[in-house]
């Protein structure tokens, strides 16, 4: 038998995650990333000591947020499922993240906070590109990607394989950000939250020539 209060936490945690986690996606967030890993956290981690409570819709066991439906972008099925990173948040569960996946060395990167985005390439041309959406289906956003200078459309070089899918993230370094801004409230348009949202925003225009 469940606890009513534990079941109520988890509940009133489940929505506060899956709304933050929708408005982060569609370029609307109103907490800082900090807040919603916290909440995150705390979903997960009731769920490791109530195991009961960690139903397969469980906002624990979704990526990314469904893509937005609208008339300016279809939906288009990711040739295998886009997954997103997961976080370690002090150094006990970094040390317990190593103890599960044991090596000899480790390969470790900067964190770029960006947009993530899917380019298919059919010999050696750009087909198509999307972003994660629910890690199945995202979004077409392959007009708005050609007109990013550093997007190919066509790959160079020998052994190009017929068929490559690429992923990376569509961002705005820090020292652009405000200059961004400035033109976008110049225009009348409220400013981005941070360069995150400026990034996702761009790629989101209806006019492929506003993502330059």
């Amino acid at each position: 038998m469940i606890d009513p209060d534990l079941r109520r936490r988890w509940n009133d945690l489940a929505e506060e995650v899956r709304r933050h986690r929708d408005l982060y996606y569609n370029d609307q967030p109103e907490i800082p990333d900090a807040d919603f890993d916290a909440l995150f956290r705390e979903l997960q981690q009731l769920e490791e000591d109530h195991p009961e409570l960690a139903v397969p819709d469980s906002p624990t066991m979704e990526v990314g947020a469904p893509a937005v439906v609208s008339s300016t972008f279809d939906n288009v099925e990711h040739l295998e499922r886009m997954m997103s990173l997961d976080n370690a948040f002090d150094e006990d569960e970094l040390r317990e993240w190593l103890t599960r996946t044991p090596s000899d060395t480790y390969l470790t990167e900067l964190k770029i906070d960006g947009l993530s985005i899917a380019l298919v390439y059919r010999d050696g041309r750009l087909e198509r590109a999307a972003t994660r959406g629910d890690g199945r289906i995202g979004e077409d956003v392959t007009a708005n990607a050609k007109v990013i200078d550093d997007i190919p459309h066509e790959l160079t070089g020998d052994d190009i394989p017929a068929l490559l899918e690429v992923r990376g993230e569509v961002f705005i370094a820090v020292e652009d950000f405000d200059e961004v801004n400035e033109l976008r409230q110049a225009e009348g348009g409220k400013p981005f939250a941070n360069p995150r949202n400026a990034a996702a925003g761009s790629l989101r225009q209806k006019n492929p020539e506003d993502v330059r």
